[in-house]
């Protein structure tokens, strides 16, 4: 069946096809950080184990969104390792886990670049007027800018 919702179907494909990226970005980004909470060690254990599962919690709950958001828009949700790996503007977590130090770097990075991948989709949901998907990427924006902020803030001297 169709979807009707009054956004036309080249712009809920363009739109489903930002998503995707930021869906696999934001997988990726949750899976390293999930990873770097694992074997974190050093000094900072106690302080990084704690923030890096705050961290992958609140990622794993914003995959959901996305998906159901792409979903909502009539197109398939990308849920493979192979499609994120594809897509994602977020580089796999390395074979060794880095010094703790490099992990927040890592993941400072990876934050950055979410919220890149995020604000790159206003332009989109704002021509189709697509306030939901506009809310939702205020939302991720949010979340990214503000952690890249903190994980920023560990590495000053």
């Amino acid at each position: 069946m169709s979807v009707q919702i009054g956004i036309e179907t080249q712009d809920r494909a363009a739109i489903a096809k930002g998503l995707s990226q930021l869906l696999a970005d934001t997988y990726t980004l949750y899976l390293t950080t999930h990873n770097f909470h694992w074997n974190v060690t050093g000094p900072m254990f106690n302080s990084l184990h704690a923030m890096f599962m705050q961290q992958y919690t609140e990622l794993w709950n914003a995959v959901d969104p996305i998906a159901e958001r792409i979903r909502s828009l009539g197109h398939v949700a990308p849920g493979s390792y192979a499609s994120f790996g594809q897509l994602s503007s977020v580089p796999d977590a390395p074979a060794n886990p880095p010094k703790a130090q490099e992990m927040i770097r890592i993941l400072l990075q990876g934050h950055e670049t979410a919220a890149r991948t995020a604000r790159s989709l206003f332009p989109l949901a704002d021509s189709a007027h697509d306030e939901p998907t506009a809310d939702l990427l205020t939302q991720r924006l949010t979340v990214h800018e503000q952690t890249a902020w903190m994980l920023r803030s560990q590495l000053e001297e």
